[in-house]
């Protein structure tokens, strides 16, 4: 079914509207939630919260993009809910990695999400990526919007791990220099 229609039937409050989601973006929401979570009773948690949030949400919203728009829900979702189920430990996880990596640029711990969000950050961090290569937009991407592994990355990509921690690396250091010219404290 096309998103045009399936968000129809969110306005129309038709309950097939959750059912025909699943269908088409439940692998695709499965997969946001585990490479955040990495637990399956979580994973099923966040993804039945985006369908949840996506009913409570459309309408009003008419999202021209669903894939999008269910993505950023889950992502967000999956978020809460690792810093819920992790408030009093940071392990070794990949989700903390990512946060922590990223901290090095746009803030500590809990503030990385919060200055993500922030829309004038989130622009200006779009801007700086659409001026690197494909490869490198992919990789940072794939690292700190869906939490992937580098071993994934490198793996999917078919490049080796070591490439990947050095595109990362790199990448990090000229976002940095970039938000610092557009006036952002890092």
């Amino acid at each position: 079914m096309e998103d045009a229609a399936i968000v129809e039937l969110y306005w129309d409050r038709n309950e097939d509207a959750l059912k025909e989601t699943d269908v088409k973006y439940g692998r695709y929401c499965r997969s946001v939630a585990w490479n955040i979570l990495h637990d399956r009773e979580d994973t099923k948690e966040c993804v039945n919260d985006t369908y949840l949030q996506t009913w409570n949400s459309i309408p009003p919203n008419r999202p021209e993009n669903l894939r999008t728009y269910l993505g950023r829900i889950c992502r967000n979702a999956a978020l809460t809910l690792y810093e819920k189920i992790h408030a009093l430990k940071r392990g070794g996880q990949q989700t903390a990695s990512c946060l922590d990596e990223l901290a090095e640029i746009v803030g500590r711990d809990s503030d990385v999400q919060e200055n993500l969000d922030a829309g004038y950050l989130t622009d200006a961090i779009n801007r700086f990526l659409r001026d690197t290569e494909k490869e490198v937009r992919m990789i940072f991407v794939r690292r700190y919007w869906y939490m992937s592994s580098v071993r994934e990355i490198a793996h999917d990509l078919g490049i080796s791990e070591s490439k990947v921690k050095m595109t990362l690396f790199r990448t990090r250091e000229k976002l940095k220099e970039y938000l610092r010219e557009e006036g952002f404290a890092v």
